[in-house]
């Protein structure tokens, strides 16, 4: 069986990489951000899992906004990065892993959990930008073969919070039911509280983010009975990207450690969060 060794929440906003990609993560406006990152960077490089799931949503670049599908999984062996207009971000592509994709696809749509199934695929922002936040110097290749799991967080509706935690619990018991034994680890993407247009653009809610920051760890049941509306009042219109969180908070077990988390409002108008944590049990002391 698999083993979810850590799960890790990120914002994947667009100029956190671009940030990196032009040399830029030294200035003032950018360096409290990325020294923010450094220690769940250090103790990444130290915990490098043998695949990766990330929860992202594609910004019209990888699907088109004709089709948007609620849920999807990439089965494919490899998925380029995405031009998104300004060419593409100078990293590697991304490798997948096809046999754990169709397991976890039969697992959860056994489960109830009907899945667009994506064997080609492009990867915008919303899944490179965490992957830098991860890992900043990939050279070559990422650290491990990445599985894509897409939510629609763009077109009402929306699934609810409450679904992508029950998503994420049982995309837990599929990698837990794998035949091989291997380590995960599960990235959760997007927000924090933002919204880019309307009334109430460059709105930020720091107080709901904190609160967020801790209700992720100690209490996820709070934030999967939030509705909708609740994520768009709370963190704005885009801020419900938050709910990509939830699937990776359900795949992870009901008490976890934190590693270290970091928050801060960049060069953008988006709060951006960062928290990582440890799934394994604790080591008794002695």
């Amino acid at each position: 069986m698999s083993e979810v060794i850590w799960g890790l929440g990120t914002s994947h906003v667009p100029s956190i990489g671009a940030a990196m990609d032009r040399g830029m993560t030294a200035e003032p406006v950018w360096a409290p951000l990325f020294e923010g990152y450094r220690p769940a960077r250090e103790w990444l490089a130290d915990h490098t899992p043998d695949v990766a799931v990330l929860i992202y949503n594609d910004h019209a670049n990888g699907v088109d906004l004709d089709i948007v599908p609620t849920f999807g999984i990439g089965t494919a062996d490899r998925y380029t990065v995405a031009d998104e207009g300004f060419g593409k971000r100078p990293v590697p592509d991304v490798l997948g892993h096809p046999e754990l994709s169709f397991h976890l696809l039969q697992q959860l749509v056994d489960e109830g959990f009907d899945l667009t199934v994506f064997g080609e695929l492009d990867v915008d922002h919303g899944f490179t930008v965490p992957l830098s936040v991860w890992t900043p110097d990939p050279g070559d290749a990422w650290p491990c073969p990445v599985i894509p799991i897409m939510v629609n967080v763009i077109r009402y509706p929306q699934p609810t919070a409450a679904r992508c935690y029950a998503l994420g619990q049982a995309l837990g018991r599929a990698l837990a039911s794998f035949p091989e034994d291997i380590t995960v680890g599960v990235l959760g993407t997007g927000g924090m509280s933002h919204q880019l247009a309307g009334t109430r653009a460059g709105f930020i809610n720091p107080t709901f983010d904190h609160m967020f920051l801790d209700a992720i760890q100690h209490d996820p049941q709070k934030l999967a009975a939030m509705t909708r509306e609740d994520y768009i009042r709370e963190a704005g219109s885009e801020g419900i990207e938050l709910i990509m969180w939830l699937v990776m908070r359900g795949a992870m077990n009901a008490e976890i450690t934190k590693v270290h988390s970091a928050y801060h409002v960049p060069a953008s108008n988006t709060a951006a969060g960062l928290a990582l944590f440890d799934n394994r049990a604790p080591v008794a002391a002695g």
